[in-house]
């Protein structure tokens, strides 16, 4: 939620969390909330405020940390000082997101170094856009740098819309894959994962996107 009148109608859901955004680059922060970076952290930080008075469990997002459609590098230092910005306000955890999947994982790697040295790594996520096809490369190379939250999308659904050639989310049946060969215990039942991406898929009317549900299908058929 972007804003205080979205707080409101949460509370009145009765929800136990919500998350709230911004972006590293004032470019794309203008085109999708109509505010700049700064600005926006001063929308969200009375929401903030009065969703943990609630008692609510606050996410923080942070949109294009490793590059913007409208304004093509974003410093690390805008980066950092947001994610800085949202762990001061409340937030319970903030996640960094490539929302055009233009990183790769050297860049995914620092990138995350930069803000850990400003935010604990346990308050970080990460959340991966496969448009080059290097979303499952990026989580690995920030789990082996220690964070332990990753943001994935059954069937790899989702993406951005402002990212040309999109290809969706980072697949959470190729990720429990992932996480599972690196003897990570993760308590999703894989097979049951990968028969609900070939689900939705069919029910999209779109091939799946996933390595595994590929595989899966090929050999159901």
């Amino acid at each position: 939620m972007p804003n205080a009148k979205g707080l409101e109608r949460a509370l009145a859901a009765g929800v136990g969390q919500i998350a709230v955004f911004t972006a590293a680059s004032d470019a794309f922060n203008l085109r999708n909330t109509n505010c700049t970076v700064d600005d926006s952290l001063l929308r969200l930080a009375p929401v903030v405020e009065r969703a943990r008075a609630e008692g609510l469990r606050v996410r923080g997002y942070v949109s294009t940390v490793l590059g913007c459609p409208y304004q093509g590098q974003v410093p690390l230092a805008e980066v950092v000082r947001v994610a800085r910005g949202l762990h001061a306000m409340g937030c319970d955890e903030i996640s960094l997101g490539d929302t055009i999947g233009v990183g790769t994982p050297d860049k995914a790697r620092r990138m995350l170094l930069a803000c850990a040295a400003e935010v604990p790594m346990e308050r970080l996520a990460v959340h991966f856009h496969d448009t080059y096809g290097q979303a499952l490369a990026n989580a690995f190379a920030c789990l082996e740098a220690g964070v332990r939250v990753v943001d994935s999308a059954v069937a790899g659904l989702g993406g951005c819309p402002y990212a040309k050639g999109a290809s969706g989310n980072l697949a959470s049946e190729d990720l429990v894959y992932l996480l599972e060969g690196l003897g990570m215990r993760t308590g999703i039942d894989a097979e049951a994962l990968v028969d609900t991406a070939l689900w939705i898929s069919a029910e999209l009317d779109r091939p799946p996107a996933s390595r595994l549900a590929t595989v899966a299908a090929a050999t159901c058929g």
